[in-house]
């Protein structure tokens, strides 16, 4: 008795959290307990591997806290990063329904916590609660349209509009629209972008002296969201 009363409050703490993913919005509390009791909390240090690519999918997770990088190498070495993962986010979904392999890699990217939903328990929960399958195919529909923005950008588009299009992105998960703080160092957003270093940096001073822009380490300014909304769509300003 003692030992279940002491594992409600943190129960409850689970719950509360689950009920703030978007993929979990709007479900009854019976059905957020019925999540909470199969979620394992997990916490990764920074740098340190959350799953590799080919690895069994045993289930997916949840940042709480933190930030993941997603990403592919290739036979040459090389690493490329697909995608950021932020607080209330999924990844490695895929595998619950396909019951594969994880299809990229995933490292914290700093101190990171997560939530972690394993394939056989989550699969007997939405047997019994067809709205968390319906609110996660709906959220995985919405992922499949953002990387098929993502191809057409690193294919049709030229950096600056990457570069552009990134901070219009950015801008709008900040309380503030115009300004924001870059969680990557720059020669992982040049990766992330499909550049090197060096050509990312000429843009940043580009976008300076046009007086789009300006920026102090990792802490970026929009000074002319006009113009940076004219560059994400392929207008050129420099």
């Amino acid at each position: 008795m003692v030992k279940e009363e002491s594992q409600k409050p943190e129960m409850d703490e689970k719950a509360s959290i689950i009920s703030a993913i978007p993929i979990f919005k709007g479900l009854q509390e019976g059905q957020l307990s019925d999540l909470a009791g199969i979620a394992v909390e997990k916490h990764f240090g920074k740098g340190q591997i959350i799953f590799l690519e080919g690895d069994k999918g045993k289930g997916f997770f949840v940042v709480c806290l933190g930030l993941v990088k997603i990403y592919k190498i290739s036979p040459e070495g090389k690493e490329k990063i697909l995608r950021l993962v932020k607080p209330h986010d999924i990844f490695g979904p895929v595998p619950v329904f396909s019951g594969e392999t994880y299809p990229a890699n995933a490292d914290a990217m700093k101190p990171t916590i997560v939530l972690f939903f394993p394939h056989d328990g989550f699969i007997q929960v939405i047997r019994s609660s067809p709205d968390i399958a319906i609110n996660m195919l709906s959220i995985l529909s919405e992922r499949l349209r953002q990387f098929t923005i993502q191809v057409e950008d690193l294919s049709l588009k030229e950096i600056p509009s990457r570069l552009a299009a990134y901070f219009l992105h950015v801008s709008k998960e900040e309380s503030r629209n115009d300004a924001f703080t870059l969680e990557i160092p720059k020669g992982q957003l040049a990766n992330l972008l499909g550049t090197i270093p060096e050509t990312l940096s000429r843009i940043f001073s580009k976008m300076r002296e046009a007086g789009i822009i300006e920026s102090e380490g990792n802490k970026i300014k929009i000074l002319d969201m006009e113009s940076l909304k004219n560059l994400a769509e392929g207008t050129k300003l420099f």
